[in-house]
């Protein structure tokens, strides 16, 4: 009789967030124009998927790719090969590429902006002299843009998405409104949020992963992971691992900070 209470016992599900079964993701946290560094981690990467053995994988660039680090143009030439090379390698919008779209744009204030968030790093990586960026105005900064940047750079930034989600899990680049489902979120919230999202203590829809907001280390709560860990400065950029219920991470050893430009 007890064998048979025990035997028609339903199973329980664990608590832990999870992918579905076959899966595996890779979340890559900002960038910022470090290209080293991403090559470092790309190696990480494919190293891990050989030792764990086959499965769906995923990679998810969760935004930043551009502007503070020196490389932003071959970060974007970097990940244009990686996408052309595997399945599945996915991009989401950050802040950044939204101000570096608008001032190839010609949104003077989005110009503006992005020369104050690092992309003077970012226009100088397209091969523009110190001397001449410190020369031009901003009507000129803008004419020059266009030469400089490679109308495939602007397209491929241009396809970038807002939010992926996978299992039980939302990727995204900022966080999220938490008193707004995920399928109504404002882009501006998913690029740009910080406190609301980061203050927020109680269970979401998703265990969401984000970066956009610099952590020394990993940042795991029980509703987010945060995972910019300050790769231009630091030296450490960061993949997030998940397969199933198990997550883990990679991490590229902080080195000798890019040179000035």
């Amino acid at each position: 009789m007890i064998s048979k209470l025990f035997k028609s016992r339903p199973a329980t599900r664990s608590n832990l967030p999870q992918v579905p079964e076959g899966q595996r993701v890779y979340a890559v946290g900002d960038i910022h124009g470090r290209a080293d560094l991403l090559d470092d981690l790309i190696a990480l990467i494919e190293a891990d998927e050989r030792a764990r053995g086959p499965a769906e994988t995923t990679v998810i660039f969760l935004g930043d790719i551009v502007d503070r680090g020196p490389d932003s143009a071959a970060v974007i030439d970097r990940l244009r090969d990686l996408a052309a090379s595997r399945a599945n390698v996915r991009f989401l919008l950050g802040n950044h590429e939204e101000i570096f779209i608008g001032a190839l744009d010609g949104e003077p204030k989005a110009l503006r902006l992005f020369c104050r968030i690092g992309g003077r790093e970012t226009i100088l990586s397209y091969g523009m002299a110190a001397a001449e960026y410190e020369r031009l105005d901003y009507e000129e900064l803008v004419h020059r843009l266009a030469d400089l940047v490679p109308p495939e750079h602007r397209a491929f930034l241009a396809g970038f998405e807002d939010m992926i989600v996978i299992g039980d899990y939302a990727f995204v680049h900022a966080g999220v409104r938490p008193d707004t489902p995920l399928d109504q979120q404002r882009t501006s919230d998913l690029r740009w949020i910080r406190d609301p999202f980061l203050d927020h203590r109680s269970a979401l829809e998703k265990t969401i992963v984000h970066g956009h907001t610099m952590t020394d280390e990993i940042e795991r709560r029980g509703h987010r992971i945060g995972i910019d860990t300050g790769a231009y400065s630091s030296g450490r950029l960061t993949a997030l691992g998940l397969e199933g219920e198990t997550s883990w991470h990679l991490q590229t050893k902080p080195g000798t900070a890019p040179k000035a430009s």
